[in-house]
C-alpha cells in the first residue's frame, strides 16, 4: 500500500510497460488516484493497446482506487497543463514515447514530437505544478556502439547510432537541467529489451512468432551473433515501482544552491542471451503452447543475415546500482518469460474469441 492517497500520472498507459505498471498499482493499493494517458497511435496493432486498457478497466472496477484514462498527445501542451492543473499529480511516470530504432530511420518527425517536445511539456508541467518524483523511460539504446560491456550508467553515451537513441539521451540531459534549475526529483530508467505477454509486435520475439506461424522465414541478424539482455516485463515493473517510491534526495551544494536531485539507472536482466539460443527457446515454447505444430521444422525457417543500420551487436546491463540502492535485480528466466508469452499468444490470437 505504498502509494495510498497519492495521485499518479502515467503516460503511455496503454503501452506495454505502462499497462503492466497500472495493473500492479491498482492491485496493490486501495486509495490512490491513477490517471492514465496515451495517444493510442497506430504504430502497431491498436487492438493490443485496447486489450491492455480493457484489462486495466476490469481490475480498476474491483478496487477502491480512482482510475481515469485520458486519450491525448504529449505534444499537446495545453492538454498536459490542463491535466496537471486538474489532478496535481504527486508522482509522474513518463513512459509515453515513440519507440523503436528502425522506425526512427523512416519517420523522424514522430520521435521529435513525442520524445522531445512531449517530454519538454512534461518537464514544464512538473516545474509549474511541483511533483514529488518524475520517473521517465530512457533506453539501453543510448549506449550506441559502446564496446565496453556490461553497459554502466558511468559510461560516456555521447555517440548515439539512431535518432531514437539521441532523443532518449536528450531526455536525460533535459531532466538533469530541470532537476538542477527547479529542484525537481527525477529518475531516468534505461530499459533493456523488455518482453512478455501482450508486448510490442515490433519487438523481435513477437515478429518472429508472427512469421513462424505463417510459415515464413525469420531473419536472424549479425548471423546470430547478437546478444541481448532480455528483461521480462514483471521485472521491469518491479524495478519501476521501487524507484517511484524513492526519489533522489534534495540536497544543497557548497555554493548554497540545490544539487540536482537526479538519477539514472539501468534495468536489465544482467545475463545477455545469444539471439540463436533465444529463438530456439522461443520455438520450443511456441510448440509447447500449441502455437506451432509439434513437428514444426524450425531449421528451415531461419536465415542468418548481416547487421542492420542503427542496431548494436550486444546489450548488457550493469544493474548493480539498482540492486545497491533498491535491493532489486531481475529474477525471471528466459524460458519462464517466453512460456508466459507463448501461452498469451495462443489465447489472444488462436482462442475461440479474443480475450
Amino acid at each position: 500500500m505504498m502509494f495510498n492517497n497519492k495521485t499518479i500520472f502515467v503516460t503511455g498507459s496503454a503501452g506495454f510497460i505502462g499497462a503492466n505498471l497500472m495493473l500492479r498499482l491498482l492491485k496493490e493499493n486501495d486509495s490512490c488516484a491513477l490517471i492514465g494517458f496515451d495517444n493510442m497511435n497506430a504504430y502497431y496493432d491498436v487492438a493490443i493497446k485496447e486489450y491492455r486498457l480493457d484489462q486495466i478497466e476490469k481490475v480498476a472496477t474491483h478496487t477502491n482506487n480512482t482510475y481515469k484514462f485520458i486519450k491525448g498527445d504529449l505534444a499537446d501542451k495545453a492538454l498536459i497543463v490542463q491535466i496537471f492543473e486538474a489532478f496535481k499529480p504527486d508522482i509522474v511516470v513518463n513512459l509515453a514515447a515513440q519507440a523503436g530504432v528502425r522506425y526512427s530511420i523512416e519517420n523522424p518527425d514522430a520521435y521529435i514530437n513525442s520524445n522531445i517536445i512531449g517530454f519538454y511539456n512534461i518537464l514544464e508541467a512538473c516545474r509549474h505544478f511541483p511533483v514529488e518524483h518524475l520517473v521517465y523511460a530512457s533506453s539501453s539504446s543510448v549506449y550506441g556502439g559502446n564496446k565496453k560491456v556490461p553497459f554502466s550508467t558511468d559510461d560516456m553515451v555521447d555517440n548515439p547510432v539512431s535518432l531514437y537513441a539521441a532523443t532518449k539521451k536528450s531526455n536525460e540531459l533535459m531532466a538533469h537541467a530541470y532537476s538542477k534549475l527547479y529542484n525537481i526529483p527525477s529518475t531516468g530508467l534505461r530499459f533493456f529489451t523488455v518482453y512478455g505477454p501482450a508486448g510490442r509486435p515490433d519487438m523481435a520475439y513477437f515478429g518472429f512468432t508472427n512469421k513462424l506461424v505463417k510459415g515464413e522465414t525469420i531473419k536472424i541478424f549479425n548471423y546470430g551473433n547478437c546478444r541481448r539482455d532480455f528483461t521480462y516485463v514483471d521485472d521491469i515493473v518491479e524495478g519501476v515501482i521501487r524507484v517511484m517510491n524513492k526519489p533522489p534526495e534534495k540536497k544543497t551544494g557548497e555554493d548554497g544552491l540545490p544539487l540536482p536531485p537526479y538519477a539514472v539507472y539501468n534495468i536489465g536482466g544482467g545475463q545477455p542471451e545469444n539471439l540463436l539460443d533465444f529463438v530456439q527457446i522461443l520455438s520450443e515454447e511456441l510448440i509447447r503452447a500449441g502455437v506451432l505444430p509439434t513437428d514444426y521444422d524450425f531449421e528451415v525457417h531461419k536465415e542468418l543475415v548481416p547487421m542492420q543500420p542503427g542496431d548494436v551487436p550486444v546489450t548488457y546491463a550493469d544493474a548493480s546500482a539498482l540492486e545497491r540502492d533498491f535491493g532489486f535485480k531481475p529474477t525471471i528466466d528466459l524460458r519462464t518469460g517466453l512460456r508466459h508469452f507463448a501461452e498469451w499468444y495462443k489465447e489472444f490470437y488462436m482462442g475461440d474469441k479474443k480475450i
